[in-house]
């Protein structure tokens, strides 16, 4: 079982021409209210993929609904609390070219406390997984908790802030990261290639594994001196609100199984590139037969 301590929101989605810039008033061309979170998209998509997941999060009680929309796709939601509080939620401007723009409050996101975490990480068996993102309180306590209860961490240090250079990423197994993630962590541009942020990162961080996913450019994984890449399909993406989720959830589902890394890679890759096909975040995490399929044909095809 993986356990997911991480954010629930609701989404409110704005199709726009371009992402509003300061000072302008932009009519929108459509708009949506769905399920969304880091944390829940991950699980989310780890669930759609066949994997084990329990979510360890908070939600207001008025949105019982995206507990039940998580429970329906087979994820765990028995530690998914129902409080007196707002639920978290996102305004997402998403453009015709399909790049977004996200406006995050935290809500209930942030109202872990101590006796809880304490409850959660007991409910846990030591060499299970935890996976966590930078959208909820408390990370440093739960890193602690997660070491003492004996669990692997996975981390995703997204939205990426000054407070991820101050949690124990020793602590960590694995690292998800996309570029900017990666070049905030090590301290590089944004411009610099994939083997020096590895390279930053391997130097920060020896014993941590690390995925570094780069859109159209592919995905790296590094392991100490070992590394596999895993290039880009060619697709023409729509939407990448929850492109990045769907990988860690796709990739940890594939893990679970006892897949290679090359195949981890290879499945969440795929899956990505369905997903940033589709409008909007959980709408748009696909199933493991759809992913299946698409990864068969890609197999299939002729090379050029």
């Amino acid at each position: 079982m993986l356990h997911n301590v991480g954010s629930i929101n609701l989404d409110h989605v704005y199709r726009v021409p371009h992402l509003v810039h300061p000072g302008e008033t932009l009519a929108s061309g459509a708009y949506q209210v769905g399920l969304g979170g880091k944390g829940a998209n991950q699980s989310l998509a780890m669930a759609l993929a066949g994997g084990q997941v329990s979510h360890w999060g908070r939600l207001g009680r008025q949105d019982a609904w995206a507990r039940d929309r998580l429970a329906d796709a087979g994820v765990d939601v028995a530690h998914i609390s129902l409080v007196d509080e707002p639920s978290g939620h996102a305004i997402i401007q998403v453009d015709d070219g399909g790049e977004n723009a996200i406006i995050l409050f935290h809500g209930a996101n942030h109202g872990f406390a101590a006796a809880e975490l304490d409850t959660l990480a007991a409910s846990a068996r030591p060499g299970e997984w935890l996976l966590a993102q930078n959208e909820c309180n408390a990370l440093p306590e739960l890193f602690v908790r997660a070491r003492e209860q004996g669990l692997n961490i996975a981390f995703n240090p997204a939205p990426m802030t000054e407070d991820v250079a101050e949690l124990s990423l020793e602590a960590c197994q694995l690292l998800f990261v996309n570029r900017v993630e990666a070049a905030g962590l090590v301290g590089l541009p944004e411009s610099s290639d994939a083997q020096t942020l590895l390279a930053g990162l391997r130097q920060r961080l020896p014993d941590t594994s690390t995925v570094l996913t780069l859109g159209g450019a592919g995905a790296w994984y590094q392991s100490g001196k070992e590394q596999c890449y895993q290039p880009a399909l060619p697709v023409k993406p729509v939407d990448t609100t929850a492109a990045g989720d769907t990988f860690i959830g796709y990739f940890m589902a594939a893990h679970q199984e006892g897949s290679t890394v090359a195949g981890c890679l290879e499945l969440a890759a795929h899956a990505a590139a369905l997903c940033v096909q589709q409008l909007g975040a959980a709408e748009s995490i696909p199933r493991r037969t759809d992913v299946d399929h698409a990864l068969s044909q890609f197999r299939e095809a002729p090379s050029s």
